[in-house]
């Protein structure tokens, strides 16, 4: 009797795949760019066409080939002639991937605001690929200098960024993080030090990711300050690159993390490296918060919003090819139910991060102003609104993330584990990451809750919820309402008693409530245009 194999194949779910293009495919989010972006939706539908046949298939394909572990990036610390170099060793496919989508000059003036997050929604459903945070770190780096970009140097490197210089686009990082503390950044150790003429920095930077960009924004205490003030550091000095002489630091390692493990993340110690200040030196942190990271954390709920959508749209596409005991697997009702709350929240977040974005654009200033401005009452709240919402976002879509890639694996069953069957367990692997850039929840949850208190004799809380969740369903505002007043007249910061840590699970669950209730509404205001 001889030997039949299997005829079972998954071939008619990889011709998909192959062939699926991430704009085409998604008619939500054409939606989306059209019903947020009106003005501009024949252009922006043509470039998404254009670039979205790069990130669909070329990209994704270098994304996924950048991603296996004998290619994770590695430090070699010195060369053959004994010279400390500290060289980041990363793969060709990472190098070219880089090259090509920095091409892209999305930071161009020549690149509006709409193009640029339409591209990059479609560049991060690739997941990391060591191309995501440092998209985000640029963008931060451009915003600032766009404030303060007033010396030769600061010019030189905002164009570098923007534009570039001789073909090459710089890339941008931000190192904030310091050993007794990433959040705590007033609690900063790095010393600025005046020398020469200008500013040298000393000490170690703990948690440094895009390691090898060609510039980081890096907080740092001017000697005898009790301020911590913003510096950008060029990785290397005029004509040093080459050479690999870098600009009087070293990097000590490269982390081993569980996610963006394509990304470089490294431990920095400054022994006098030329910096060059941003902005008053007695508002670094006000300016990498209410710059830099405002900008960071947009991103974290577009990064978050893009991977479900990618996320969702193959687990549908998989159970609408695999059968099971005679049966598609869609068909199963669980697994319908499955699909449809997957579905709803990837189309929440990305509208709710599009209607977000386009409000924050109509700030004047962006939120560096603070939140007691001297302006009329209905922009101070607008102002606030959008301040608690990004950092609102940025909590509730990350977790989301994990939430439906952890999901949409198990559509798949035993392989949807499988590193080499699918690109979702390195998406789950990158979204975990991502709930805890820019601040990790516990600590947005706790700002949140302060900034509410700290505005109340002029923007009731009550009143914040009904503006934010304005157009939703009337017993939801209601609702929300009542329990913004109850909490806000609460602590979350006192000793940690039965009813004090009541109320931070009251809050944390409000919090995601008026998340979700705004996306809600973003949602439906696509799907009725």
């Amino acid at each position: 009797m001889s030997y039949s194999p299997n005829p079972y194949t998954f071939d008619d779910f990889l011709e998909w795949r192959n062939q699926a293009d991430y704009y085409a495919e998604d008619l939500f989010f054409q939606k989306t760019v059209k019903f947020y972006a009106a003005g501009e939706w024949e252009y922006l539908d043509r470039a998404a066409r254009e670039i979205s046949g790069k990130v669909s298939f070329r990209w994704k394909e270098l994304a996924e080939a950048a991603a296996v572990p004998e290619k994770q990036p590695y430090i070699t610390h010195y060369d053959g002639h004994n010279h400390r170099i500290d060289r980041i060793v990363r793969p060709m496919e990472t190098l070219v991937l880089e090259k090509e989508v920095f091409g892209e000059k999305l930071f161009s003036k020549q690149t509006s605001p709409f193009e640029k997050l339409v591209k990059m929604y479609l560049i991060y459903q690739n997941g990391e690929a060591c191309i995501a945070c440092p998209l985000t770190c640029t963008e931060g780096l451009v915003a600032l200098l766009e404030y303060y970009a007033d010396t030769p140097e600061l010019r030189h490197i905002l164009a570098h960024c923007k534009e570039g210089i001789d073909g090459d686009i710089a890339i941008g990082s931000q190192f904030l993080s310091e050993i007794q503390g990433g959040s705590d950044v007033p609690a900063n150790l790095v010393e600025a030090v005046e020398e020469e003429g200008g500013w040298r920095l000393y000490g170690d930077k703990f948690f440094c990711s895009a390691t090898h960009a060609d510039y980081a924004v890096v907080t740092a205490r001017p000697r005898v300050s009790e301020k911590v003030g913003l510096f950008v550091v060029p990785a290397w000095l005029p004509g040093n690159r080459e050479r690999e002489i870098r600009n009087s630091y070293t990097i000590n390692r490269i982390k081993w993390k569980m996610g963006t493990s394509e990304l470089t993340t490294g431990e920095i110690s400054y022994n006098g490296a030329v910096a060059y200040p941003v902005g008053p030196l007695d508002k670094g942190v006000a300016n990498v918060v209410g710059i830099v990271l405002t900008f960071s954390r947009l991103t974290v709920g577009l990064t978050s919003a893009a991977v479900m959508a990618r996320a969702v749209r193959e687990a549908m596409a998989y159970s609408r090819r695999r059968t099971a005991f005679g049966v598609t697997i869609g068909d199963f009702p669980l697994v319908r139910v499955q699909m449809e709350e997957m579905e709803a929240l990837a189309q929440g977040t990305t509208a709710g991060a599009f209607k977000l974005y386009r409000d924050f654009l109509g700030l004047d200033g962006g939120l560096k102003k603070g939140l007691n401005t001297d302006e009329p009452l209905e922009m101070k709240r607008k102002r606030f609104n959008i301040r608690q919402l990004i950092m609102l976002q940025k909590i509730v879509s990350a977790q989301d993330c994990t939430d439906v890639v952890r999901t949409a694996m198990s559509v798949f069953g035993g392989h949807g584990v499988m590193e080499d069957f699918s690109a979702l367990p390195r998406l789950y692997r990158d979204s975990a990451i991502n709930e805890l850039w820019e601040g990790p929840r516990n600590v947005l949850l706790t700002q949140i809750h302060r900034d509410f208190q700290r505005v109340a004799d002029w923007y009731r809380p009550g009143d914040v919820v009904a503006s934010i969740l304005r157009g939703g369903e009337p017993d939801t505002i209601t609702r929300l309402a009542s329990e913004a007043e109850a909490l806000t007249a609460l602590p979350l910061l006192a000793a940690p008693d039965k009813t004090v840590l009541q109320t931070c699970r009251r809050w944390d669950a409000f919090c995601t409530d008026l998340t979700h209730g705004f996306q809600a509404i973003a949602r439906a205001e696509v799907a009725a245009s």
